[in-house]
């Protein structure tokens, strides 16, 4: 399938337009799949056992609680293990972080970073470290299939949906593979709200806001991303759309703020400007570049 096509081609019906992220923004999940999922698998294709606390206090830090939460899952893993060379405690456990330099070189190279595309390069390289990265990722896919169900949206969504759906073409903005956003959006009977569900596999998050709105005619303001992560935000910005951020640890709040007037500043036109920057100064707030850990 074209999913860039699918994307350019999408009508617009509607005078405004937002895109959601899912994980960790309309649904509760990134906490699961991060530390149930994502790190535990981290820990064990990397080889990490013998550091396997510390490896989590990085990885959590990476995907969780800093400016990257909510980047792409292989960009994670070269951030990660960035920090990881930099702890001395890894080195002390006898470790020896991968170099992982073919994965350097990938991710200057693809656009479109999933599953499919590393297949495709590790085929045609045999590159070792990257057949090691593509066996967790797949792994990864595997245990939030097992792992991840019954996580309704947080309180204040369907709220927002409902009145989105007024004046607003609708849809989602997400690095997570498409399988598994069709299946919480399915599962928790929200996905009739939406006119279109990207995920990893439609490219990054700027190119989904700009394939789905540009010359459709939306005006100036009138398009919105809604997110929990500075990726959301850049996304955003690469877009020219206004944000609105779920801020991490206060997404109850958020959303309820949202509902109560974000929707409604952003369809009378009021939203840009000093309300917005209120709005990212807590997001700054809340996610840090600085690590906790002192070595």
């Amino acid at each position: 399938m074209d999913y860039v096509a699918q994307l350019k081609d999408l009508p617009r019906h509607k005078e405004f337009f937002i895109g959601f992220d899912s994980d960790g923004c309309v649904f509760d999940t990134m906490e699961i799949k991060q530390k149930e999922c994502f790190c535990p698998a981290f820990i064990k294709h990397f080889g990490m056992q013998a550091a396997s606390k510390y490896a989590r206090e990085v990885w959590e830090f990476v995907n969780l609680y800093s400016k990257d939460r909510g980047c792409n899952r292989f960009l994670a893993v070269q951030k990660a293990l960035s920090f990881m060379r930099k702890r001395q405690v890894f080195k002390d456990r006898g470790i020896k972080v991968p170099e992982m330099k073919a994965l350097d070189v990938w991710l200057k190279e693809e656009t479109k970073l999933g599953n499919p595309t590393l297949e495709a390069k590790v085929k045609s390289s045999g590159d070792k470290e990257l057949e090691m990265l593509l066996a967790w990722s797949k792994e990864v896919n595997t245990r939030i299939a097992d792992m991840v169900y019954g996580c309704p949206p947080f309180p204040g969504v369907k709220t927002v949906l409902d009145k989105g759906k007024v004046k607003a073409d609708m849809i989602v903005v997400s690095q997570t593979p498409l399988e598994a956003l069709k299946r919480e959006w399915e599962e928790n009977k929200i996905d009739h709200y939406l006119k279109c569900i990207a995920g990893q596999e439609h490219g990054t998050k700027t190119e989904h806001l700009m394939f789905a709105t540009i010359k459709k005619g939306y005006a100036e303001n009138k398009i919105l991303m809604v997110g929990d992560a500075y990726g959301d935000l850049k996304a955003a910005e690469g877009s020219k759309a206004l944000f609105f951020p779920i801020i991490p640890g206060d997404e109850e709040a958020s959303w309820k703020k949202f509902a109560e007037e974000g929707v409604e500043k952003f369809f009378n036109e009021t939203f840009a400007g000093e309300y917005q920057k209120k709005l990212l100064v807590d997001l700054e707030k809340a996610l840090p570049v600085i690590p906790p850990w002192k070595d």
